[in-house]
């Protein structure tokens, strides 16, 4: 859950982010190392896959009192679109981090040896 408020999955205190999308290269609470993340395309394939079900079914319900006014419709459902994206994402992101985190996936798992 740490991931989705957009806070450190290992300790939940430090901010996972250093801007909308770049990921800290570590905690600066528990000095955990964030650079194996790899979330890449993923958080946004599932906004998209969302915010697409989402605006279909808006869509489908504002069809009937803005059937004389397509472009409306359409202005209404794609601000909300971009608007509704851009809000998701960077959860989404954080999300894709924790799970890779809590899974030992892409470097997050290896053991650094003290010999």
């Amino acid at each position: 859950m740490n991931g989705f408020r957009l806070r450190c999955p290992k300790c939940g205190n430090g901010k996972l982010f250093r801007g909308y999308l770049k990921v800290k290269a570590s905690c600066e609470s528990c000095a955990l190392d964030l650079t194996p993340q790899r979330a890449d395309d993923g958080p946004a394939y599932v906004v998209i896959l969302l915010v697409c079900h989402i605006a279909g079914v808006a869509m489908h319900l504002m069809y009937k009192p803005f059937v004389d006014a397509p472009l409306v419709l359409a202005l209404i459902i794609s601000v909300g679109a971009i608007a509704l994206s851009l809000a998701m994402l960077p959860p989404v992101k954080g999300g894709f981090v924790a799970i890779q985190w809590a899974k030992g996936m892409h470097g997050f798992g290896k053991v650094k040896s003290t010999d």
